[in-house]
């Protein structure tokens, strides 16, 4: 069956969707705005497309099968849908699966209070506010034109590279203490294979929340990180003397836990990482296991640790 996923921005998380399916067949396209990062896309098997948000070439969606959005709106809207939606529409009836890159930040504070995808949407940033219409925008297109729609609202992604390990190695590490405040987080391999179950089963549309299992204080993380790396904690910081930028101050604005039942249950996923704890270590010990191999080996046979 043909198999192609056209990507409207191509970062950190449909990098690690692109790797997942890589296997399946599918042929994946994705947009960037850089001919430098169009290289290093190519050599990962993936056709970039420089787009910077303006009209696209009509060449670039024909035969897609599936699109997924993951570009910020501006106040605009979404980049996508203003500058793509005719040629969207023109595909409906080959495209079987259209999925959002959305934000748990559109719930906005909840007292730490438990949220679903039916709780109200009380977004405190500009930034939240901006998705929430985005959303809208989009489950109204798709309506109009009987197109499928599955919207993820994503929580704190981290993974190999983008960690509090990585923080706490880089020295940028803050214990921040607001006593109550809890966020979730998730893995970008479970990220992953959500959006690749949701791929296949594309008759499970509607609204999902991603997250882990375990709501944490950025402290707790934090700390994990430095046990794991066996250096002592970085000391605590109230927040209002950690020097956090206005759009920092605003993450902290918001305190919520996120519930993950509707993805688990109508995706049917389990959880490779579900707490920081088995994320954080998986990735401690990938990145000793190839800093090891690599050392046992000539610098020419250094490729068959990858």
């Amino acid at each position: 069956m043909h198999k192609k996923l056209f990507c409207f921005g191509f970062g950190y998380t449909a990098k690690a969707l692109a790797a997942r399916l890589a296997g399946e067949g599918w042929r994946i396209i994705g947009t960037t705005m850089s001919p430098e990062k169009a290289d290093a896309m190519r050599a990962i098997g993936v056709a970039p497309v420089v787009w910077r948000g303006d009209a696209l070439d009509e060449a670039a969606l024909e035969d897609a099968t599936a699109i997924l959005i993951s570009t910020p709106p501006s106040d605009a809207g979404c980049p996508a849908l203003l500058s793509a939606q005719g040629l969207i529409a023109a595909t409906r009836d080959r495209l079987k699966w259209i999925g959002y890159l959305s934000t748990n930040g559109v719930y906005g504070d909840h007292g730490g209070a438990w949220v679903d995808e039916d709780s109200a949407l009380k977004a405190t940033s500009a930034r939240a506010r901006r998705r929430i219409v985005a959303e809208e925008a989009w489950a109204e297109f798709c309506r109009r034109h009987n197109l499928p729609l599955a919207i993820f609202r994503l929580p704190g992604i981290y993974g190999p590279g983008r960690s509090a390990l990585d923080a706490v190695r880089n020295g940028v590490a803050k214990r921040i203490n607001k006593p109550g405040q809890v966020f979730n987080r998730m893995h970008v391999d479970d990220i992953a294979a959500g959006l690749a179950a949701s791929l296949h089963a594309p008759e499970q549309q509607g609204v999902y929340n991603f997250a882990d299992d375990e709501p944490a204080p950025q402290q707790n993380v934090v700390a994990y990180a430095c046990q794991l790396l066996s250096v002592e904690p970085t000391p605590l910081t109230e927040i209002e003397d950690a020097g956090l930028s206005e759009a920092a101050m605003g993450f902290y604005a918001d305190n919520k836990r996120v519930s993950n039942r509707r993805m688990k249950s109508a995706l049917e996923i389990e959880l490779k990482y579900p707490t920081y704890r088995e994320g954080l270590s998986n990735i401690l010990n990938a990145s000793s296991a190839y800093q090891s191999c690599g050392a046992s080996l000539s610098s020419s046979a250094k490729s068959d640790c990858v």
